[in-house]
């Protein structure tokens, strides 16, 4: 993709992006909750707005609740912009419009850039169905678990990845999803230096090795194609099971796993994981 010439707004602004609807907004608010006010700052600058701005980021989002719902039950109109993409979308926003609906105060979205729709629009990959994920948990275990689940789920997975962990993060998904799955390595979505990278897991494990991409990084990855067994043997269940419990899954998961590609029951693949593999698992247990 040929890359844009940057221009005096800097790299986390694109002032053209902005509808008249928005704009008519920010003019009319009594107040812009904005994450950096710095980089919201310039932007109302350029439309010469001059709504006053008030910080709300993560780290004081929770103090500034009350203060924003008393003066919304007061009848003021409160902006919410992020710097990046659709606030409460992995950014600042997600429990104000919580606490407002809970309030019957009106939340009314103005559409606007966002990293998700932008990338899965133009990825190449299905978009009948797809799973948002956003950033994954810090805990390796926890983090394992939740891409284990993603790796056997056919709709299209979308992830949020800080750039400094895009190749740790590639290597765990080759690692799951395998070598061949498609992805999309999408950068800087809706900015200026936006660009695409398409190809398989292991070859985008390759190519990010030595090469440290700046900026907000979007993956996409493809679903896995349905490979339903409609009534496997016992014995295909049990090699199955053993296959994942040795893989350091839990046995509720390993359960759900091959009940997610067999029409059988959770029920009885449960039963059968409880009658092969309980007492494997209670002595592990008591070992430890």
């Amino acid at each position: 993709m040929a890359r844009l010439k940057a221009h005096k707004y800097g790299p986390n602004l694109w002032p053209r992006d902005w509808s008249s609807n928005a704009l008519r907004v920010l003019r009319s608010a009594n107040v812009i909750l904005s994450e950096d006010t710095r980089h919201s700052g310039k932007l109302l600058q350029h439309y010469d707005i001059k709504t006053p701005l008030l910080s709300y980021h993560k780290f004081n989002e929770s103090r500034r609740e009350q203060t924003v719902l008393k003066r919304l039950r007061e009848g003021d109109i409160v902006a919410l912009i992020s710097d990046a993409g659709t606030p409460g979308i992995s950014d600042p926003g997600m429990e104000l419009a919580k606490l407002c609906v809970d309030e019957n105060i009106p939340v009314i979205p103005i559409p606007g850039p966002s990293a998700l729709v932008a990338a899965l629009s133009a990825s190449g990959l299905a978009t009948n169905e797809f799973t948002f994920v956003g950033f994954l948990p810090k805990h390796a275990g926890s983090r394992r678990e939740r891409l284990t689940v993603s790796a056997n789920e056919a709709a299209t997975q979308v992830f949020f990845v800080p750039p400094h962990k895009l190749h740790q993060f590639l290597e765990e998904t080759s690692s799951l999803f395998g070598d061949t799955r498609r992805c999309v390595i999408a950068r800087e979505m809706t900015k200026i230096h936006e660009e695409f990278w398409r190809g398989t897991l292991g070859k985008a494990k390759e190519a990010f090795s030595n090469h440290h991409p700046k900026g907000e990084i979007t993956l996409l990855i493809e679903g896995k194609e349905s490979c339903v067994v409609e009534n496997p043997s016992e014995f295909q269940l049990e090699n199955k099971l053993g296959d994942l419990i040795s893989k350091g899954h839990s046995l509720s998961m390993a359960v759900k796993l091959v009940a997610e590609g067999t029409s059988m029951r959770r029920k009885t693949i449960y039963s059968l994981a409880l009658r092969k593999f309980g007492k494997q698992l209670e002595a592990e247990d008591d070992s430890n």
